[in-house]
């Protein structure tokens, strides 16, 4: 935490006096650190991630308990989402930003992409299980395929019976020698978010071109926060105590930076290893446990992603004097759930299949396009605060499956 804010003051203040492409050694060398911090993190998302869910399938799967912890998982997931996106609608509703926000002129679309209908985006979520080249479709951030295929792996090498414990004794170090991997990156972690945030706030013009850009959007901005605050600070908190029976505050301790460091990278993908760090060495989960949840957490549980588009397209469509109906707001929580799920766990992420939404309300592609252009001077921030809650609520439905009865990392049950 000491390091985002440090790196905030730092780009806040001297942001507005660096030249571009021209910026003084000490500042290269803070964005220096923050890009290796950054790459160290990418570089292990993907070997991580397929020995994680490999053995968390192999441990579930002696137990005889995958149909019960995939069960428990997806309707912890559907339904937080869900809530996510009611919430989202309720608030920008009451609020109104759209409808007290003038159109700014001249304004030309930045972000094009596909226009897809809702059931477009479900089977597109599909394909993405089911990638011809999983390597590829990893670098690209679609972590669904690579999870796809460790998990069918994973049961294909359980069912090998003792032929496949030999494979799966040494994926077991492999796994080992990533976590030993992972401390070491958190130990540089304060040094490589301090950079992150430096360089990406000055950047943006520093304190006073973030305040003008959040001054504009003042109404949007708070709206967008205040939905985002209640999931994280009061729905998913009482989630942890009445389901898991875990105490909220001492749950963020355990994960503080693992949530300081989505906000820092605005990445779910690059934040798995450190999530799952807090989860074995300072919250105490089961090792299953957590190689199973979190991976497939980071990539399909997007609370925060969710509730920011049915509240972005709410917005923009009553900026431009559209109003939705009942049923268009019924599709716009439809879509938002299902776009969320199939976005990337990268930045900005979400602005791509925001789109997906739009098409589905009946929103023109240009007043869309327009829109998008809009938001986009304050996304970066909000990007941040969307990718900690969606870290966040990954944290808790970890929680919430070991409370549930799955198999902990002694393989017994957690009842």
């Amino acid at each position: 935490m000491s390091g985002a804010l440090l790196g905030f003051v730092i780009g806040g203040f001297f942001g507005p006096h660096w030249k571009a492409n021209d910026w003084p050694f000490f500042i290269q060398f803070l964005a220096l650190l923050g890009e290796v911090f950054m790459n160290l993190l990418r570089m292990l998302v993907v070997p991580f991630v397929i020995t994680s869910m490999i053995l968390g399938m192999t441990s579930m799967g002696r137990q005889g308990r995958v149909g019960r912890l995939l069960g428990v998982t997806f309707t912890y997931y559907m339904v937080t989402t869900i809530l996510a996106v009611i919430l989202g609608i309720v608030v920008v509703l009451v609020v109104d930003p759209g409808g007290r926000y003038a159109v700014p002129g001249g304004t030309a679309g930045v972000v094009h992409a596909e226009q897809l209908l809702w059931y477009e985006a479900l089977f597109k979520t599909v394909r993405s299980l089911f990638p011809d080249n999983i390597f590829q479709a990893a670098a690209q951030g679609q972590i669904l395929g690579l999870i796809t295929f460790s998990l069918i792996f994973g049961a294909i090498l359980r069912r090998l019976g003792e032929r496949g414990e030999m494979l799966v004794r040494v994926i077991d170090v492999v796994n080992d020698v990533l976590m030993t991997f992972v401390h070491g990156v958190i130990w540089l972690a304060p040094l490589g978010i301090l950079g992150l945030v430096a360089t990406k706030t000055g950047a943006a013009g520093g304190f006073s071109s973030v305040i003008s850009d959040l001054r504009a959007l003042s109404l949007y901005a708070i709206t967008v926060l205040a939905g985002l605050g209640v999931h994280a600070v009061i729905v998913l908190p009482a989630i942890l105590w009445g389901v898991a029976r875990r105490n909220p505050i001492q749950h963020l301790r355990h994960f503080s930076e693992a949530v300081v460091t989505a906000f820092s990278t605005a990445s779910s993908a690059a934040t798995i290893p450190v999530t799952t760090a807090n989860a074995l060495d300072k919250a105490g989960f089961g090792k299953s446990n957590a190689q199973f949840v979190l991976p497939l957490g980071a990539t399909i549980n997007m609370d925060g992603t969710a509730l920011y588009e049915a509240v972005a397209v709410i917005f923009i469509a009553s900026t431009f004097g559209i109003k939705l109906g009942i049923t268009q707001i019924v599709v716009v929580a439809l879509t938002a759930t299902l776009a969320a799920i199939g976005a990337a766990a990268i930045p900005h992420a979400g602005l791509v299949t925001m789109v997906m939404v739009f098409a589905a309300a009946d929103v023109p592609p240009d007043i869309a396009n327009k829109g998008i252009a809009m938001i986009l001077t304050i996304d970066w921030i909000l990007d941040r605060f969307r990718t900690a809650v969606n870290v966040w609520g990954d944290t808790v439905g970890l929680a919430v499956v070991e409370r549930l009865g799955s198999v902990g990392s002694d393989g017994e049950s957690s009842d």
